[in-house]
């Protein structure tokens, strides 16, 4: 006899649904440090999180080349124009560089932004290492306000001899408002 057709058998399957819903919100809310995990093992996405170098101790200059390509992305709902004002740049490994960013805040009321780093090649991410950046914090804009802001990095001189030019790209997105009790409670 089958116990499907019965008021155990709904109770069985209602456990069971429920077990599986619990389950899948279990998985999703460990993704995000899965995959954090997962980048940092491997290198992929180019995350540059990590110690802020030491500015005064950045290696011998090295005589070659690389070029680094600056790219810059606004996130959905962000009233930005946003954009590198060099879009890429000979350096040598060991050198100190600055480079700047230019952004613009095209709402009428301040805007909070937050800027994403990454690199790519993903192993070249170990190699740069950035001194200033306006993605160290958040960016306020005030209705209308144009700013440009700095990057100083510098690549090690042991990066991979295959690698001659790299991206480093940053993703702009909206910060909601904060209030500034709860700024302070935190």
């Amino acid at each position: 006899m089958s116990v499907q057709g019965t008021p155990q058998g709904h109770g069985k399957q209602a456990a069971l649904l429920i077990l599986l819903a619990c389950s899948m919100f279990g998985f999703a809310f460990a993704l995000v440090p899965l995959y954090d995990v997962f980048c940092e093992l491997t290198g992929i996405n180019g995350k540059t999180a990590g110690p802020v170098a030491v500015p005064d101790m950045p290696g011998p200059v090295v005589d070659r080349d690389v070029k680094i390509q600056f790219v810059a992305q606004v996130g959905k709902g962000l009233p930005w124009e946003f954009r590198p004002t060099v879009s890429q740049l000979s350096v040598r490994p060991g050198e100190m560089v600055t480079t700047t960013f230019y952004a613009r805040n095209r709402a009428g009321t301040s805007v909070t932004g937050q800027a994403v780093p990454s690199v790519a090649p993903g192993v070249a991410a170990l190699h740069l290492h950035k001194i200033e950046c306006f993605c160290f914090e958040r960016q306020v804009l005030a209705a209308g306000e144009a700013v440009e802001m700095p990057v100083t990095f510098y690549i090690d001189a042991d990066l991979p001899e295959e690698i001659s030019t790299l991206s480093l790209s940053y993703s702009m997105f909206r910060v909601p408002d904060v209030e500034p009790e709860q700024v302070a409670s935190n």
